[in-house]
């Protein structure tokens, strides 16, 4: 990069890569899980799995919030030349990190099943539906304040994931045109790049 210029990655691109996965593996293991009798019975084991699937979620929104607020409104405008990176390229860098950490978190969940069935599953899916929340809550902050929210590619973990981890000193802003990601994470409409 140019004259000092940083890659940027979006914060709430990095903090839903995991969403949909999670979510994925976390309903197909709680699927076949129903069809596993196991040793409490389907229906303790549905009823567990919906209670932890809600505490997990809640606990996956909630969790480090502060700390995301406060690198938000330390956020020191992005420079010149800065290049932002596409969301694409973000989710596979997270998706490609933590492969092997989900394959193990559908396997652990699979297996819970002979036990509880789709407890597992369930709480898998509450890990997935977390990482959503927390990027609709960055989301609206960003609409709020006008600026989207961007950490430096190289204090990500190795896995490309903690955008709000120690080793982030303080985030980027740029407006909300910026990029190709809306507040959120999401995927910009093709309109909205006009």
């Amino acid at each position: 990069m140019a004259r000092g210029g940083q890659g940027l990655a979006r914060v709430a691109v990095v903090v839903r890569s995991g969403a949909a996965p999670l979510w994925w593996f976390g309903v197909f293991a709680a699927g076949i899980g129903v069809l596993v009798p196991g040793l409490t019975g389907r229906r303790i084991g549905v009823l567990a799995g919906a209670a932890l699937f809600l505490i997990t979620a809640a606990v996956v929104t909630l969790v480090r919030r502060k700390r995301y607020a406060a690198l938000g409104r330390g956020a020191a405008r992005a420079g010149k030349y800065d290049v932002l990176q596409d969301r694409a390229v973000t989710v596979r860098t997270w998706r490609r990190g933590h492969r092997w950490w989900l394959l193990l978190a559908f396997a652990v969940a699979f297996g819970s099943s002979f036990a509880v069935p789709a407890a597992g599953g369930m709480l898998l899916a509450g890990a997935g539906t977390g990482p959503r929340l927390k990027a609709a809550w960055l989301g609206r902050r960003e609409r709020a304040e006008g600026t989207l929210l961007w950490v430096r590619v190289d204090w990500l973990d190795r896995r490309g994931g903690s955008p709000a981890g120690r080793a982030v000193k303080g985030l980027r802003g740029t407006g909300l045109a910026a990029g190709d990601a809306a507040p959120g994470g999401t995927r910009r409409r093709s309109a909205a790049l006009v």
